[in-house]
């Protein structure tokens, strides 16, 4: 079975590290100890925490859409030319980078520094396994 140490569920989650340990000691999540006393948080309670955590509409909000990819986060950049616009967004440790069309970008006001919601529905996405070693890249 996969286990993930603190600060790996922190960075997966998108919280600190003491987050995830304030969840632990309060019995949200779900961790075993290792043979040095170190806390692991077991895959499949981290997926089921995770899924738990995942956004959810407001209160009264109805949204009806069929997407269920959704990621908020920041505009960091906006490139405008006469048809198209290029829009970037910051979501967590998540970079998303949007193409639609200028109309559209004005149309919702995108400008650097807004908060907004990137939407995927795709039927075609590619999984990778990351190499978890220390200093490897994914």
């Amino acid at each position: 079975m996969t286990t993930f140490r603190i600060s790996e569920a922190a960075t997966l989650l998108g919280v600190s590290a003491d987050t995830v340990r304030r969840w632990v000691d309060g019995g949200r999540l779900a961790a075993v100890r290792d043979e040095h006393g170190h806390r692991l948080v077991p895959g499949p309670e981290l997926a089921a925490f995770a899924r738990s955590q995942a956004f959810q509409n407001e209160p009264g909000e109805h949204r009806a859409s069929s997407a269920r990819n959704r990621m908020r986060g920041i505009v960091t950049d906006v490139l405008r030319d006469g048809v198209m616009a290029q829009v970037e967004i910051q979501a967590g440790p998540f970079r998303v980078v949007s193409l639609m069309s200028r109309e559209a970008a004005d149309e919702l006001g995108l400008e650097v520094g807004v908060i907004a919601e990137a939407v995927v529905k795709s039927t075609n996405v590619v999984v990778e396994l990351a190499d978890r070693s220390p200093g490897s890249r994914p």
